[in-house]
């Protein structure tokens, strides 16, 4: 892998950061790559698969990756008519996404994502993007090399909207499926569920926990990320769990961005 692509997108939970830890945990062959909670995709990015299959239940994600896929050169366009100001960012904010074409969806979610404060894409419960300007000097929402390098990788891969459950459809024996939900939180105050409309309480969780046993009774390879918490060893109880150390950049408090260990689980060694 000469080629370092990086993610077009700066996402909550981005696992970046914990590539260098996940290199020795990815198997060494598989046969199609599945991702059913996509995200800001920095695996998919780092692994650069020759066929994949793409899953997440955000419509704009999923659209601004279709987008990029099928129509860089005219979301390039679209998005060099965008200003880093903040009456303008407000502007492009409050658009509703049902009045814009495509490509103007997608231009108007990699700017938001670009230029909006701590890189979040948060919903309030209308299902509205309510994160504030951002005040960057210089954001680079039009950023073609960074684009182009996404474009190669998406060439690649069926892109869904949907539940993570619909991996299900898709996964075969001798597939790599990996998994990156919204973590189960460390404590009642600190849920790191709520970034898009609608929750991923307890019950999401349960429920992956028996996708990811269906995946591996099928003969995939399946590997998770998720909290270090007693619920997430119970209901992955039989399977290979490990540590790893994650730093976590997207706080409202600096003082709350420390490092924390985080468990992967696989079905495999």
């Amino acid at each position: 892998m000469s080629e370092k692509i990086r993610p077009p997108l700066k996402w909550a939970g981005g696992k970046k950061q914990l590539l260098p830890q996940y290199a020795a945990l990815f198997p060494q062959d598989y046969r199609h790559y599945l991702e059913p909670m996509v995200g800001g995709g920095a695996c998919l990015f780092y692994l650069r698969p020759q066929r994949a299959v793409i899953i997440d239940s955000n419509p704009e994600l999923i659209n601004f990756y279709t987008v990029v896929r099928d129509r860089l050169e005219s979301l390039l366009e679209d998005l060099s008519r965008h200003v880093n100001e903040p009456d303008y960012y407000y502007t492009i904010r409050a658009l509703d996404v049902a009045t814009l074409t495509p490509v103007q969806r997608a231009s108007r979610f990699l700017y938001l994502n670009k230029t909006g404060y701590n890189g979040l894409w948060r919903e309030n419960r209308a299902g509205k993007h309510n994160v504030p300007f951002g005040r960057y000097k210089n954001p680079r929402y039009a950023d073609r090399e960074s684009l182009e390098q996404a474009r190669r990788v998406l060439k690649n891969c069926l892109i869904l909207h949907g539940d993570f459950s619909l991996a299900l459809e898709h996964a075969g024996a001798g597939d790599f499926v990996y998994l990156d939900p919204p973590y189960h939180p460390l404590s009642t105050t600190a849920n790191f569920t709520g970034y898009t409309l609608g929750s991923f309480p307890e019950s999401e969780q349960v429920r992956l926990a028996q996708v990811f046993r269906e995946l591996s009774d099928r003969g995939c390879l399946v590997m998770e990320s998720n909290s270090d918490t007693p619920l997430i060893w119970d209901i992955y109880q039989g399977f290979n769990i490990s540590t790893v150390s994650a730093r976590r950049a997207i706080n409202c408090r600096p003082d709350r961005r420390g490092p924390v260990t985080e468990v992967v689980i696989r079905n495999y060694g």
